[in-house]
């Protein structure tokens, strides 16, 4: 048995080729210390190895786990962050909105964030760790919330992101007001089949009412009451809501633009309090 051998028992599974050979690379990497430093130099994969991958790639077929809660951290705009079946695996799509918000943040000199849904924290942490912002980040899982204040110590930025338990804004502060809001919340509508690695994600932070739009339109309606003048919106969208996301947000903002995706899928939408 060899690497080839490994990355088919991922692509027999149904897994694409490309993402079985970085699956597999990440496992070397975890589980047996062997970096692109030890490929570049041609250090021998050993028997050993091959013995550890392929008792780790049958734990990830078995049941279908992603290799990210396999070796319990994701990689994310250039950190790892710990992630557990409490919080979502960070995905490239969510890195289209923090690097948005980052551009927002400091072409507007913009303070005080609130991160509704922080989950792992990996926005929050990113967006206080690349500016000179303070974030908060608010949950409804407390789980998740462990998982975000581990997050933030190993990145040394406790004082910069901090995290609170609440429903939305059901902690918040009537006098507490933030110059952005941003939000990777539910999306996928209710009952929709899901592939089997998200089955392994936590629903909550999946689904949602009202065909994937309820969180949209609760965070809109009242975001004008916790945003300074002219604060703005920023949202991760689901497959086909941009529309009437668009359509919650044109009744309190302005400058409302949608971004696409790698895929061309609208994927980002902002606006400004109007």
């Amino acid at each position: 048995m060899n690497i080839q051998t490994i990355i088919k028992m991922l692509t027999d599974a149904g897994i694409e080729e490309r993402e079985a050979k970085k699956e597999v690379k990440m496992l070397l990497e975890h589980f047996c210390n062997y970096t692109e430093k030890d490929e570049v130099l041609r250090h021998p994969i050993t028997d050993e190895h091959i013995r550890i991958l392929k008792t780790k790639v049958e734990a990830r077929l078995a049941d279908r786990t992603p290799v990210q809660y396999i070796i319990g951290e994701s990689y994310f705009m250039g950190e790892f962050f710990k992630v557990t079946s409490d919080v979502l695996i960070p995905r490239p799509e969510t890195e289209l909105l923090v690097t948005k918000a980052i551009e927002l943040i400091k072409d507007n000199d913009l303070k005080n964030i609130l991160d509704i849904g922080t989950g792992s924290g990996c926005i929050a942490c990113t967006i206080a760790k690349r500016t000179n912002s303070l974030v908060l980040g608010v949950d409804i899982s407390s789980d998740a919330l462990r998982i975000a204040l581990d997050n933030v110590t190993r990145l040394g930025i406790n004082n910069r992101a901090v995290f609170r338990k609440s429903d939305l804004y059901s902690k918040i502060r009537a006098d507490e007001k933030f110059d952005m809001i941003i939000s990777n919340p539910p999306y996928i509508p209710i009952g929709t089949e899901l592939e089997p690695e998200l089955k392994h994600e936590p629903s909550i932070a999946l689904f949602a009412e009202e065909n994937g739009l309820q969180l949209y339109r609760k965070i809109v309606l009242q975001a004008p009451d916790y945003l300074n003048e002219g604060g703005w919106l920023i949202f991760e969208l689901g497959i086909g809501e941009s529309d009437a996301v668009k359509a919650f947000m044109n009744e309190y903002f302005e400058e409302v633009n949608v971004i696409k995706d790698f895929n061309g899928i609208d994927r980002i939408i902002y606006g400004r309090l109007i």
